[in-house]
């Protein structure tokens, strides 16, 4: 039998226990899916913070006792338990650990301070766990967004200002279509030549294999084959060292970590290449990138139509664009969602009210 309170509680308190409760159920379960996909360490920890749901739940068990009927859990829980079954775990973590931060336990006598210290530690621990896959992310994600965003905002501008000059629709597609064009080379062009430039500085930095062609012909008085070591970071006795070995004066070499075999290193140099990825590859994304979002603020004006309905309905749609975006960023960064999604759309829409006013000047003035 479960245990009861000396006094029953009351209707708010039932209420209150009982989401308290189905969010604990909803949240162990997000957990044990988690691990389900992982191994080792990593399944260990959310088997850990599971365990630790499940004390909660039992906690409001005993405070309900007869009135413990399961209830629905939370909206965010349930979209949490959805995607955690359904997709990768870095959303789902992100999410999580947003939902860990926002515990009520810490203002609610009804809940231990030892719950309460729980869910911090909870916050914490989840946001290790996320780290991992949000590094993964970085790169390509800040790519896509800031890509997409830049397309979405500077061709929406654009067809503001030309649009409130008074021109025709026909002008202003072709103008949009234009500013798609050349923001999308723009920014092809910028990803090719700054990947191809990191690649060439890797390369002009990369030691050559001069140690071996050159060493049998040099002065053993005046061994310059020590400068080169010595210009790659090793003391002085290291590189006297390594160049005698070097000339074949022996073959022992007591400082191991020096000896690796420049076959290997440069092996290892490859491998740094290749992780920049291709300088094509690179551009031929930022140009797609830039060019899904260009595309958006043209689409009224693609399907024919003109004046104030084609301007509203292209704002709109970018709106929608710049949430949806900013949303996703608070999400993996475990910020509120909706403030990311404003804070994108209050940039968007203001750079396209700066230029549509412009635009009305010119048209007054040229009128």
């Amino acid at each position: 039998m479960p245990n009861q309170s000396a006094t029953e509680p009351t209707r708010a308190q039932i209420q209150r226990w009982r989401k308290y409760l189905a969010d604990e159920i909803a949240e162990g379960a997000i957990y044990q899916t988690l691990a389900q996909k992982k191994t080792g360490q990593e399944k260990q920890i959310l088997l850990g913070l599971a365990a630790a749901e499940a004390r909660h739940e039992e906690h409001w068990r005993q405070k309900l006792g007869v009135h413990a009927k399961t209830v629905r859990p939370s909206l965010r829980r349930t979209v949490l338990r959805f995607l955690a079954r359904n997709f990768g775990s870095v959303f789902v973590l992100a999410m999580a650990q947003r939902s860990e931060s926002k515990s009520p336990y810490r203002d609610d006598d009804d809940a231990t301070a030892q719950m309460a210290a729980d869910e911090q530690v909870h916050e914490e621990v989840v946001r290790a766990l996320a780290t991992a896959g949000r590094a993964q992310l970085s790169g390509n994600f800040r790519a896509a967004v800031f890509g997409a965003n830049d397309g979405l905002v500077s061709n929406l501008a654009l067809i503001m200002g030309i649009g409130a000059t008074g021109v025709s629709a026909t002008f202003v597609l072709f103008s949009g279509i234009a500013g798609l064009l050349a923001g999308a080379l723009s920014m092809a062009a910028g990803e090719f030549v700054s990947v191809r430039s990191q690649r060439e500085l890797l390369t002009a930095s990369r030691p050559t294999q001069v140690t071996l062609t050159a060493a049998p012909d040099l002065n053993l008085d005046a061994n310059e084959l020590v400068l080169i070591y010595k210009a790659r970071g090793m003391n002085d006795e290291d590189a006297e060292h390594r160049a005698a070995e070097r000339m074949g004066l022996f073959t022992c070499d007591c400082n191991p970590t020096f000896s690796l075999n420049p076959e290997e290193r440069s092996e290892e140099l490859e491998n740094e290449h290749e992780e920049l990825g291709s300088a094509t590859g690179a551009a031929a994304t930022s140009f797609l990138l830039f060019a899904s979002g260009a595309v958006i603020p043209i689409l009224p004006y693609i399907f024919g139509m003109a004046g104030l309905p084609a301007v509203i309905l292209s704002v709109a749609l970018v709106g929608i664009a710049l949430m949806l975006t900013g949303a996703v960023v608070g999400l993996l960064s475990g910020a509120s969602p909706l403030k990311r999604g404003l804070r994108q759309l209050a940039i968007g829409w203001g750079a396209a009210a700066v230029t549509y006013c412009l635009g009305l000047i010119f048209d007054v003035k040229l009128g």
